[in-house]
């Protein structure tokens, strides 16, 4: 009865139900897409950094990852190598040589991130192939050199054109080459792309007097909900001479951006919750002064004021309930095509590829950006219906019947 009541109820003002259902509504898209937009630039980030150099696990000598200096490679890498080919979890991993160093064309000259890597071995690991926007990958022959868009403008190279790289060699001297560039790429970050430059590691060890070492080993691994357990595996394998750091370790910032929004988008949750409430309140206010005498009768009859008290948080939470479902379906209807297509905010393309989410943002639902769309407006609507439920259960019959 109580259930007919209330429901019947909502629609007696059909026009003040449809505008509180409208502001709901709205509200609920608003959480939908601030939140999927939010989690979507975020995951972007984090994902090009991985996908563009990072990888998911990254295995070095003890110390290197606060000291990038040469002498710092690892110390026994046929070891580690035999440990990832044991380890089944790793779908793909490649040995790399990295060094800061400076590279100079025949105007100018930047600072950089010099990396040797083995091209085929990089192909399955990084997406600097799939970047390239000039020219071609590394072929694997002597001298070549891939670098950043970005930085071909700064130096005023181009395709074909030769640089000199510089960086300290193993015995302390400056080791030198000339190299030739035959790619150019551009991934999601400028600031990326203005700082790292790839040559054959064959190349960077004969030119750091290496005699075969490398720097790091990077893999990738099969599910990247066990890259935690991985590292601490592999970290016991090889002990106390080398550090295992995984992209949580070499990214903080970004995790932490991850980690600070879930905690911060509760207040903008807040303030959608509270802009309800009170919308609520007033609209369950009007409702229950125009039907005073209703209530009296009610009262007279013997009805309760619990049930009249659980009546009118039913009429609210319906409300919740109706406007909430259809908030989430029109969040969903225009959610999904965005997946796809994604937003394009070109106009601040400069900013986002800074930051390194590029221009186009594509939006990612969460298991919980979902669950408090469906949760947090039927809740609020509740608690903006206990005052007016309070006010109703107050009345005294006798007063509400002869109330004008």
């Amino acid at each position: 009865m109580l259930i007919k009541l209330s429901w019947r109820n909502i629609w007696r003002n059909k026009r003040r139900s449809q505008i509180v259902v409208i502001s709901i509504i709205v509200g609920v898209v608003a959480i939908i897409l601030m939140d999927t937009l939010s989690m979507g630039m975020i995951r972007q980030m984090l994902e090009n950094q991985i996908g563009s150099h990072v990888g998911h696990i990254q295995i070095h000598r003890n110390g290197f990852n606060d000291n990038k200096i040469i002498q710092n490679y690892l110390p026994d890498a046929d070891e580690v190598e035999e440990v990832l080919k044991s380890t089944p979890e790793v779908i793909a991993f490649s040995e790399r040589v990295l060094t800061l160093g400076l590279l100079s064309s025949a105007t100018n000259s930047s600072g950089v991130f010099l990396v040797g890597i083995h091209p085929e071995e990089e192909r399955n690991i990084t997406t600097i192939n799939g970047s390239i926007v000039k020219g071609n990958y590394l072929s694997g022959h002597k001298r070549e050199i891939v670098i950043g868009e970005k930085l071909a403008e700064k130096l005023g190279v181009e395709l074909g054109d030769k640089v000199v790289a510089m960086a300290s060699a193993l015995d302390g001297t400056i080791g030198s080459d000339v190299f030739r560039v035959v790619g150019l790429y551009q991934t999601l970050s400028s600031e990326f792309d203005k700082t790292y430059i790839y040559i054959p590691i064959q190349n960077s060890q004969k030119m750091l007097d290496l005699a075969g070492h490398i720097s790091e080993y990077v893999f990738l691994v099969e599910n990247t909900k066990e890259v935690q357990d991985v590292k601490l595996s592999i970290k016991n394998h090889l002990g106390e001479k080398y550090e295992v750091l995984s992209y949580r370790d070499l990214l903080p910032t970004l995790v932490m951006y991850m980690d600070l929004y879930k905690q911060t988008i509760w207040i903008f949750y807040l303030i959608i919750a509270i802009a309800m409430v009170f919308g609520i309140v007033n609209t369950m206010l009007m409702s229950v002064f125009e039907r005073i005498q209703e209530f009296g009768v009610l009262m007279a009859m013997g009805m309760k004021n619990g049930k009249l008290f659980t009546m009118i948080l039913m009429e609210a939470f319906f409300l919740g309930v109706f406007g909430t479902i259809v908030g989430v379906l029109i969040g969903l209807i225009i959610y999904f095509p965005l997946t796809q297509s994604g937003i394009d905010f070109s106009t601040f393309s400069e900013g986002l590829t800074a930051m390194g989410s590029g221009a186009i943002i594509f939006p990612i639902l969460t298991f919980q950006g979902f669950l408090s769309a469906l949760v947090i407006v039927p809740f609020v609507s509740v608690i903006g219906a206990i005052y007016p439920a309070i006010r109703t259960v107050r009345l005294q019959p006798v007063s509400a019947i002869r109330y004008v």
